[in-house]
């Protein structure tokens, strides 16, 4: 399905431009994805779940002019490359520690005519620099995503939401989540998009500006 018809239901200030890169992005990771496992083969639905869902962190919040994003574990590119494209005034770093992952990455942002992403063959732990915040979909149980992530964050924010973690998962967290010592905020999903897939993914906020 087009980005036309999944995406600007919910996004319906995205220029036609910005829709073809969502087009763009999906087509080329799917045919990456043939010959590199990314995303699971057995789930053509890449606008909706993969595009969709990284897109979700965008009704949590939006990033403000100049932000910077760590997308951590990134696989094919998702959230951080459909989150590149609804916000072009903000720089994405996506990285992951398998090099042919990243190859995909930089092959779609390039298809997609991106300008404001980066891709890094590297562990979270060893990438340099600060954020504003961190995403990723549940790469790792969160306390230890956390270990890896914690001295990412800036300490000074200029967003509705405290620097931190951005983290797509899906499911019961009441007992993970249980094992983070920082404040954590859980925003359901299907409260904006309906399905089924979407009937226990959240998004959560963890709040690192203090740490």
């Amino acid at each position: 399905m087009a980005a036309q018809d999944v995406i600007l239901p919910h996004f319906p200030e995205l220029t036609a431009d910005q829709l073809q890169q969502l087009d763009t992005i999906a087509s080329t990771v799917w045919e990456w994805n043939q010959h590199i496992n990314v995303i699971s083969r057995k789930d053509p639905l890449v606008m909706e779940r993969h595009v969709l869902h990284s897109l979700g962190i965008a009704k949590v919040v939006r990033f403000t002019e100049g932000a910077t994003v760590l997308d951590v574990g990134t696989g094919g590119g998702f959230p951080g490359l459909p989150l590149a494209v609804l916000h072009p005034e903000c720089q994405f770093l996506l990285c992951d520690s398998i090099g042919k992952k990243v190859r995909v990455v930089e092959a779609a942002a390039k298809a997609a005519g991106l300008t404001n992403v980066r891709a890094l063959h590297a562990r979270a732990e060893d990438v340099p620099g600060a954020f504003d915040f961190v995403v990723s979909r549940a790469v790792k149980r969160m306390a230890g995503f956390l270990e890896w992530v914690d001295d990412k964050i800036k300490p000074s924010h200029n967003h509705p939401l405290p620097n931190g973690v951005l983290y797509l998962k899906g499911g019961d967290l009441t007992e993970e989540l249980s094992e983070v010592d920082a404040p954590v905020t859980t925003v359901e999903l299907k409260q904006w998009f309906d399905g089924p897939f979407f009937e226990t993914k959240k998004v959560v906020h963890v709040d690192l500006s203090s740490t």
